[in-house]
């Protein structure tokens, strides 16, 4: 009678655990086969994650017909956008506001309403880099936003400063009970609440290691490409960030049955190599860049400003506000009219410059 017992109780301490593994996802699930059947190449949808078309903000008024005075001939100490039109560079302020003030502080939030002109708050000082910024990916990085493009609200969403950030983390205690975890072991939203390490971004979205898993040569030589336990850590830790903040799992740009093959793997795989390397300029040229203009609440633990990661657009969806753009309600945000060079080439066909093609012999040259 109590071996029945016991297995009744572990039967039902088996089932609390499976409900329990369960719950981690909750909600339902969109499927859909991307690849040949059996070989588990579904991409897995949390429809959670799927903002509608009504969540995204209308534009404060009608895009004003272009043409007339300048913003640099009507206003002063205009430095980025005074070969607009006055018109649109009002309508262009009207939805900043809307997109980035608060609403109790409205344009006081970066001016001076006394002194339209001044530079005194370093909120408008941040304004202007920003703007650039959003230029610069919309005329650089089209390979990663293609026609789409970016504005201050996919990543702002009505917040003064974007939910999604982060800084360089502070300093373990080396007196601490739990020893040093080499940023490993805390359930945070940088690694997808994984054990995995949380130091990922440091190492790939601020600096520019290459990214790898494995070797293509057994131990002990194998160790000489760099591709280190610790290295897939981080590795691992970086792609469970970027499955979250997309909201897909890895089969949205890996095949499973050859992760590194970049001739087996989809071209969404190509657009994320543009997204990490545009994350990067992001964080380098613009953000770090104002180190000495974010008053010290604006910097994490280590002094550097808070830095963007995929979750700051994407926010659990694959493309950011569900593909809708809003760029055509900001033209001025589009940037120079002639589209620079990309600035990276994506790995393709030895001698060709295409980045979505994704035949030939890339992957043992491939740096993602």
């Amino acid at each position: 009678m109590s071996r029945v017992l016991t297995n009744i109780v572990l039967a039902s301490i088996g089932g609390m655990g499976i409900a329990l593994l369960g719950g981690c996802e909750p909600g339902p699930k969109q499927s859909t086969q991307v690849g040949y059947r059996g070989a588990g190449l579904d991409q897995i949808v949390d429809v959670r994650h799927m903002v509608k078309t009504a969540a995204i903000p209308p534009a404060p008024y009608p895009l004003p017909a272009d043409g007339g005075p300048t913003a640099g001939q009507t206003y002063q100490n205009v430095k980025v956008l005074g070969g607009v039109s006055a018109e649109r560079f009002n309508h262009l302020m009207a939805e900043i506001n809307q997109w980035v003030a608060p609403p109790e502080q409205g344009c006081a939030y970066c001016h001076n309403p006394a002194n339209m002109a001044s530079d005194e708050k370093y909120t408008k000082i941040v304004a202007r880099r920003m703007i650039q910024m959003t230029q610069t990916i919309n005329s650089q990085w089209s390979p990663h936003v293609q026609n789409v493009g970016v504005t201050c609200y996919t990543c702002h969403r009505g917040n003064a400063v974007p939910t999604n950030k982060w800084a360089m983390p502070g300093a373990q205690n080396p007196n601490s009970i739990r020893g040093n975890r080499y940023g490993m072991n805390e359930l945070s939203a940088d690694a997808a609440y994984s054990d995995l390490p949380t130091t990922g971004f440091g190492d790939y979205l601020a600096g520019a290691k290459n990214i790898r898993v494995n070797a293509h040569t057994a131990l002990p030589v194998g160790r000489m490409t760099g591709a280190s336990v610790q290295t897939a850590e981080k590795t691992y830790g970086l792609m469970m960030h970027m499955s979250k903040a997309l909201g897909v799992n890895c089969t949205f740009c890996h095949n499973t049955q050859a992760f590194a093959s970049w001739s087996q793997s989809r071209p969404q795989r190509v657009t994320a190599w543009y997204g990490i390397r545009m994350v990067r300029d992001v964080n380098n040229t613009y953000i770090s860049s104002l180190a000495s203009v974010f008053p010290a609440y604006r910097k994490g633990p280590q002094g550097d400003p808070y830095k963007v990661n995929c979750t700051t657009c994407h926010q659990g969806q694959n493309k950011p506000l569900g593909g809708v753009s809003m760029i055509d309600q900001a033209p001025a945000l589009k940037g120079p009219l002639v589209m620079a060079a990309a600035p990276a080439v994506a790995p393709a066909a030895a001698g060709a410059v295409k980045p979505l093609a994704m035949n030939g012999p890339q992957a043992a040259i491939v740096k993602k």
